[in-house]
């Protein structure tokens, strides 16, 4: 690259990084209005009890971290130590945690958890971006309802398996286009 075209290069760079700025100040949902975080589930989570989501339910709770996100879904733990550097949460479907009693109650529960956090890996291990986007929306739309799964913040799925919130405003929009047509 010769020296002009560098110089070019470098000029258009403008970093957006801002370090009082977070996706977990708050989420735009695709109906435009905006979705703080629910303080009384973090609170609990914070509290340092651990908690299980419920397993006869279709609900879950996405885990925000400091640069990523996490999904725990029916039958994980949340809370206690696993937890403390939860900075939001959001839950999914009509959530409901329910306390743990026994030491294998425990256990079990920390399995799943496990579970749930490998099959994220398991998506993000894919290089390309895009696919990891339709793989996890495809995941989701398997546990919850589509219009749920359409609901969510870009953001969301954004921090599960790390692309930029515009890749997945990009794939979330080529599916529209091609059910679009494929319905017409």
């Amino acid at each position: 690259m010769d020296s002009e075209k560098r110089q070019r290069y470098q000029n258009s760079m403008v970093s957006t990084y801002c370090r009082d700025t977070s996706y977990l100040d708050y989420l735009v949902m695709q109906d435009g209005t905006e979705q703080f975080y629910g303080s009384d589930w973090l609170t609990m989570l914070h509290s340092g009890r651990v908690f299980m989501v419920n397993s006869r339910r279709r609900n879950g709770l996405i885990l925000f971290k400091r640069y990523h996100a996490e999904f725990a879904g029916p039958g994980a733990a949340v809370g206690g130590d696993y937890d403390r550097d939860c900075q939001g949460v959001l839950p999914i479907g009509n959530l409901s945690l329910l306390t743990l009693e026994s030491h294998e109650e425990h256990q079990k529960a920390y399995l799943i958890r496990r579970q749930w956090i490998r099959l994220i890996k398991q998506i993000t291990e894919n290089s390309i971006p895009g696919q990891r986007v339709q793989k996890i929306l495809d995941q989701f739309e398997q546990y919850f309802p589509s219009q749920m799964v359409m609901e969510l913040p870009d953001e969301t799925f954004a921090l599960l398996v790390g692309v930029l919130p515009q890749t997945v405003r990009m794939v979330r929009g080529l599916n529209l286009d091609v059910n679009h047509r494929f319905n017409s």
